[in-house]
């Protein structure tokens, strides 16, 4: 009979002579050492031996693990979603902790049958790590009206405002400088037809700026995609959010704003269906990975050099086209004068 390894102990021994940790009975690993550990480090525990793989699958861990870093997938819905999963809890994880990569291999679908019928948004605001705003928003993408307007998802209504911890202190640089290095941001999109999910946010913000006009102060995150096929010319789209923050000076910090668009170089917002085919594409095909510090801010400054030279490649055209219409326009009307006066 095969022995259960809740219940089982090893007396493995290292070449010194040593007490190895497989030598530890298993309720002790999984109640006092499993448990202590984050997503990476249990993930990569479960590759250390068999015993520590089957421990380190428990549904449990995950979930544990899972509800404390994203507050917002405690919700009753998205929970029972995330039940359903390949590997519930773990499969979640897997999706969502690591951000995709600069420029995610993506491709745009356009086959109405193969977009899903909603989309679930499941939102973290970090103020030096510690949660201070969660919510889950539910996006029908079914109707004429979503697929052929501007794509955005909108968490608050223009009337609310959420107060934080946040102390507006020192001169408006230092306060800037302090939102983007303790400001972190999670926007993870969820598949319920396919049980998938893709964090789309870049975590650490990619720019801080108070407005000019209302002196409110946008703080941005984006995640840059790729779009098209790897073989041929690809376009760049940002995913990008918008969290807008107000508050006089010396007062507490208030979230009046968290929205995402999806935006192509063209500065175009895109309609529903184009950034469905998109996200879903991400969220299926784009490469996880755990980001340097800083990638992120670089690959967007990168992508607005790249709208920047965009931009300017249309204007010198148009003003090249603009300057042969006159030059065409001068000749024909010197022309007809000339065969008018000399004829």
């Amino acid at each position: 009979m095969a022995a259960n390894p809740s219940t089982t102990t090893s007396t493995t021994v290292d070449h010194d002579g040593g007490t190895t940790i497989s030598a530890l009975h298993t309720d002790i690993l999984q109640t006092h050492i499993l448990t202590r550990l984050d997503g990476p480090a249990l993930a990569s525990a479960g590759c250390a031996s068999s015993t520590l793989q089957a421990l380190s699958t428990e549904e449990k861990l995950w979930r544990d693990i899972s509800t404390s870093k994203w507050p917002s997938i405690n919700d009753p819905r998205v929970d029972d979603l995330i039940a359903s999963f390949p590997s519930g809890h773990r499969s979640f994880f897997s999706d969502s902790f690591p951000l995709l990569g600069h420029r995610p291999p993506s491709q745009k679908i356009n086959h109405r049958p193969s977009l899903p019928s909603e989309i679930i948004s499941s939102v973290d605001l970090y103020y030096k790590n510690e949660a201070i705003f969660s919510k889950v928003q539910e996006t029908e993408t079914v109707t004429g009206w979503f697929r052929c307007s501007p794509f955005r998802v909108d968490l608050l209504d223009p009337k609310d405002s959420v107060p934080t911890p946040i102390l507006h202190t020192g001169g408006d640089d230092t306060y800037l400088s302090h939102l983007r290095e303790n400001l972190t941001l999670s926007w993870i999109i969820i598949d319920p037809t396919r049980k998938r999910a893709a964090n789309l946010s870049s975590l650490r913000p990619v720019s801080v700026q108070r407005h000019w006009l209302t002196g409110e102060i946008h703080v941005r995150y984006a995640t840059i995609l790729t779009v098209g096929d790897r073989n041929v010319s690809s376009e760049f789209v940002q995913c990008g959010v918008l969290v807008t923050c107000g508050g006089k000076v010396g007062g507490e910090m208030h979230v009046r704003e968290v929205s995402m668009v999806v935006e192509d170089m063209e500065g175009r917002n895109l309609n529903g269906e184009e950034s469905l085919g998109i996200l879903q594409g991400a969220i299926e095909n784009g490469k996880r990975k755990k980001g340097k510090r800083g990638e992120e801010r670089e690959a967007y400054e990168e992508y607005v050099e790249m709208k920047r030279e965009r931009r300017e490649r249309k204007q010198r055209r148009e003003r090249r086209l603009d300057a042969l219409c006159i030059t065409v326009a001068v000749t024909i009307f010197v022309g007809f004068w000339s065969f008018v006066l000399f004829r």
